[in-house]
């Protein structure tokens, strides 16, 4: 007999965190490794969120917080959410999690019964599928090629819709290829969400603010108010403000949606820590101008990669205007055998390559649900990402193709 319950048998750990893990182990063996695996900022939080951590702590604010957070941060996550949607959302409509990848699992935990589809166009977050299983609900993935930039199109969405439809995730800006749907695509899948009002949606848009186009990103609420009522937004402050480590995230949305988080979470951690909270009022209501430099450096990094890889043959990769990621298209190089005789057969096969070979960690595009593919993360210094342009160029040249 397992200790382990039969619904973990639904899912793998998280394909993000093996890679990570493996490139680690490496390291700790004394290899260096170049690694572009972590969906984490490397920049410091910045001075004036940490010192208001610091003074919650110093003034005492280390007790339960209400389940959906403190006066002031709901009153901060208001502000900024009619800044940005126009929309005025009360008390009941909020939650406050331990992170956005928390507050996800929650809100689709406390609203899926067995058998409701949920809607995942691929490339997606890896863990949007696993999570979706867990709440006994069934993942229906929508892929989305390369040459429609990885968004989900209205006809693709229009015709995965089935009458078990609960929920379409979208996630913009994009975590893997940084796809960021314009305000017309938004328009376009607005109209088809017309024809469906059964069902809910939920946006992921932890990176609208590590926006890398001209002006700003425009989200769905923005474009399309009236979809408000069954719209569940997700945010939080981990990315924008290289805050992983302080887990505080936030949703606003249809308030028996939120009752239903609330409720569950009021069981699960209570509350998320009053001293991220204090924090994260900051964050949303200080200076912002850390914000743009972050912007400014991931620009760079992004060109720079997105410049280094399409010089290489046999890889592509499209310059997306959002997160830190690059989304790279390696069809080019399946088929091709390395010195040692091994035929590089899949995306898997070639990220195994990179990192045995050129000592570059990247994730494969099978962990996102479109292959064949590879994802880097640009969230590091420029020096490590040449360095690792450079390696991956030199393994690539000794590929040799028998076609």
């Amino acid at each position: 007999m397992t200790a382990q319950a039969a619904r973990l048998s639904r899912i793998q750990p998280s394909p993000s965190t093996i890679a990570a893990a493996r490139a680690r182990e490496l390291r700790e063996a004394g290899v260096r490794v170049l690694d572009l695996t972590v969906g984490e900022p490397d920049f410091d939080t910045p001075d004036n969120v940490k010192a208001a951590g610091i003074a919650a702590i110093e003034r005492g604010d280390t007790k339960y917080t209400a389940v959906n957070g403190t006066v002031a941060l709901r009153q901060a996550i208001r502000e900024r959410l009619l800044r940005l949607t126009g929309i005025e959302y009360a008390d009941a409509q909020l939650s406050v999690g331990s992170g956005a990848k928390h507050v996800i699992f929650t809100a689709l935990l406390a609203t899926l019964n067995p058998g409701d589809e949920v809607l995942i166009p691929a490339p997606y977050w890896v863990s949007y599928p696993d999570m979706v299983l867990l709440g006994d609900g069934v993942p229906v993935i929508v892929p989305c090629p390369i040459d429609d930039d990885f968004k989900l199109t209205p006809a693709r969405l229009r015709e995965a819709l089935t009458p078990r439809t609960r929920w379409l995730i979208l996630n913009t800006p994009s975590n893997p290829t940084g796809a960021v749907y314009s305000r017309d695509e938004l328009a376009a899948l607005a109209a088809v969400l017309d024809e469906r009002p059964d069902v809910l949606v939920l946006i992921d848009e932890i990176y609208d603010e590590v926006f890398l186009g001209e002006g700003r990103c425009a989200g769905l609420l923005e474009v399309a108010p009236r979809l408000a009522d069954r719209v569940l937004l997700v945010n939080g402050v981990s990315k924008t403000y290289a805050m992983t480590g302080w887990r505080l995230g936030y949703c606003a949305g249809p308030a028996d949606v939120v009752k239903a988080i609330n409720t569950l979470q009021s069981h699960m951690s209570s509350c998320p820590s009053s001293i991220s909270q204090a924090a994260a009022v900051e964050a949303l209501t200080g200076d912002q101008s850390f914000v743009a430099r972050a912007a400014t450096q991931y620009r760079a990094r992004r060109d720079l990669v997105v410049q280094r890889i399409n010089a290489i043959d046999g890889l592509r990769a499209l310059a997306g205007d959002g997160a830190f990621y690059v989304f790279i298209d390696c069809s080019g190089v399946i088929g091709r055998r390395t010195p040692d005789g091994t035929v590089i057969d899949s995306d898997d096969a070639f990220v195994a390559f990179l990192l045995d070979h050129a000592r570059v960690a990247t994730i494969t595009g099978s962990a996102y649900g479109l292959s064949p593919f590879f994802r880097v993360s640009f969230a590091t210094g420029e020096d490590t990402l040449a360095a690792a342009m450079d390696a991956i160029a030199e393994a690539v040249s000794t590929l040799v193709d028998e076609r």
